[in-house]
């Protein structure tokens, strides 16, 4: 495979230091870029996600940035921030707190916890609309059926699979 990226790149979100502003970012962790080209950034120390629209100079909180804590409307440090798009929503791994929440995209106050006890090192979800998990406590890679408020999950063993610590889902 020939790999090529530009070598000087061009910084998109944050760029002005650490910190809790609207144009900084605190330990950055996990990023989904939408079809528009709006970034979501898990915004991991600032316990919030932020939006980045193209071109922005700074960023707007969608969910979280409440303080830390276990709220209904509180992140405790977020890892991972996908787009559940049927549903118009961000599906966050709320790593701290073991949950991952599906939060509404547009205009939302707070979140709705749709696994507990988990702490997640990887989340996607197929063109089907099936949301992929990766239990690092467990070492267990969890897939459901599509997604709904009556959550199935169907968990397989890593270690089966030839893998002995679930790290990362990509």
């Amino acid at each position: 495979m020939n790999a090529r990226w530009k070598q000087n790149g061009l910084t998109v979100a944050g760029g002005k230091g650490q910190g809790n502003g609207i144009n900084q970012l605190l330990d950055s962790c996990g990023l989904y870029v939408d079809d528009d080209q709006t970034i979501y950034v898990a915004d991991q120390s600032n316990h919030r996600i932020v939006e980045w629209k193209r071109g922005a100079t700074s960023g707007q909180v969608v969910a979280g940035g409440n303080g830390q804590g276990s709220g209904d409307h509180q992140l405790n440090y977020p890892a991972i921030v996908i787009i559940d798009k049927e549903r118009d929503s961000l599906i966050i791994s709320d790593r701290s707190n073991k949950r991952v929440v599906r939060w509404p995209r547009r205009n939302g106050t707070s979140g709705e916890t749709i696994i507990s006890n988990i702490v997640c090192w990887g989340l996607t979800m197929d063109e089907n609309g099936s949301l992929y998990v990766v239990d690092r406590i467990e070492d267990e890679l969890s897939g459901g059926a599509r997604m709904n408020y009556n959550w199935a999950v169907n968990c397989y063993n890593m270690e089966s699979y030839g893998f002995k610590k679930a790290i990362e889902l990509f």
